[in-house]
């Protein structure tokens, strides 16, 4: 079974490398990228939206039906955000997109990117977690085929990526000391992109992917575990 995505994100660098990993697997038939710039990569699977306003998708709304998966990548730093203000960008941005997709894809499974140490319980002192806690919890709530939250840790940034963080370029030759010292903790770019890419074609067991599940379902196309989530 081939299968239509979107990906969200594409021009940030995790959103980059599950872009380029989309285009290259076999079973991925199109790809919808919807970007406020260009995202300057062209591939015959490959269509892009040019879209300011993330906030308000209703004037895209025709072009977001007939996909079997979302794989939502965009994000930003809490660094220097008030409570409200990064809540209405993370949290509120993203449910308006889910709902539009929910909506017109009754077989969709979205894939969300969060990080290592979200807040489940939205209790927790820190507000980056706490919000990014409460969006995980309701989208899986929502009326997708599935949903999976992705808990990346420290992440290898991929080969001849144009939007790699300058901190992950910097820490990228200790790659395999972290992945030695702390292998729960670390994953490389490709495989959040294959995970994601296995999760839509075969499920998981897991709706809650940490680090090392990531890895895991990146390796195994079909991810079975007994640990719940």
């Amino acid at each position: 079974m081939k299968i239509n995505v979107i990906v969200l994100g594409a021009t940030g660098m995790v959103g980059e490398g599950v872009l380029h990993e989309c285009l290259g697997h076999p079973d991925i038939e199109a790809v919808l990228v919807i970007n406020r710039r260009p995202c300057g990569v062209s591939n015959p699977k490959l269509k892009e939206i040019i879209h300011q306003d993330f906030s308000n998708f209703n004037p895209i709304a025709e072009s977001l039906s007939g996909y079997q998966a979302c794989f939502f990548c965009m994000g930003i730093s809490s660094i220097g955000k008030k409570e409200a203000e990064y809540r209405k960008i993370t949290y509120d941005l993203t449910m308006h997109i889910a709902k539009m997709l929910a909506e017109r894809n009754s077989d969709l499974t979205f894939c969300y990117v969060s990080g290592i140490g979200t807040d489940s319980s939205e209790k927790g002192r820190s507000m980056w977690a706490r919000i990014k806690g409460k969006t995980e919890n309701d989208l899986l709530q929502m009326p997708f085929k599935a949903a999976y939250m992705f808990r990346p840790g420290f992440i290898q940034a991929g080969k001849d990526m144009k939007n790699t963080y300058k901190i992950y370029k910097i820490l990228n030759p200790l790659f395999p000391v972290f992945k030695f010292l702390l292998p729960k903790y670390v994953n490389k770019l490709e495989e959040i992109g294959i995970a994601m890419i296995n999760a839509a074609l075969h499920g998981s067991d897991l709706h809650i992917l940490e680090p090392g599940d990531i890895s895991l379902l990146a390796k195994t196309g079909e991810f079975r575990s007994n640990s719940g989530d």
